[in-house]
């Protein structure tokens, strides 16, 4: 009797050990803003380079203020899920400045859909709010930066 209750227990630990792994991939409670956690990096690393024209620099940093300010509202909510937010793409180095804006809205509107998606705490809706408002005030200051740097400002 005792053997074979050793023998349960043992295959109880190597059944969860097995199973383990695939926890740490399940999504928490915000997997929405953890995608646009990831968009959101992208876009403020292709922001970071400077040009010589100052107007498209101080649309772009203004852009990376509101980033950086969207990224730390979702850090309230993904730090909780254990998730690594650190993790985010590298911008391709041949790229050109109007490409590099370009992809930075295109990462932006991706952050933007993602935190729109209905969230199922209500407690977490004025951080929604707070987050989809500095999205679009970079995703303006970018659009902004685009027009300059192709001339029709």
């Amino acid at each position: 009797m005792h053997t074979s209750l050793v023998k349960a227990f043992a295959l109880i630990g190597v059944a969860l050990l097995a199973v383990s792994p695939t926890w740490a991939d399940t999504p928490g409670k915000h997997p929405a803003y953890l995608h646009a956690l990831s968009d959101l990096r992208d876009a403020r690393a292709h922001l970071t380079q400077t040009t010589s024209n100052e107007t498209v620099d101080q649309a772009q940093a203004h852009a990376i203020d509101h980033i950086d300010k969207a990224i730390n509202e979702i850090k309230q909510a993904s730090i909780m899920d254990g998730k690594n937010i650190q993790d985010h793409m590298t911008v391709d180095a041949h790229l050109d400045h109007p490409g590099r804006l370009h992809n930075a809205l295109d990462l932006l509107n991706k952050a933007k859909s993602d935190v729109s998606s209905e969230e199922d705490q209500p407690d977490t809706k004025g951080l929604r709010m707070r987050v989809m408002q500095h999205i679009e005030d970079a995703r303006l200051s970018v659009e902004h930066a685009i027009e300059i740097v192709l001339g029709h400002k």
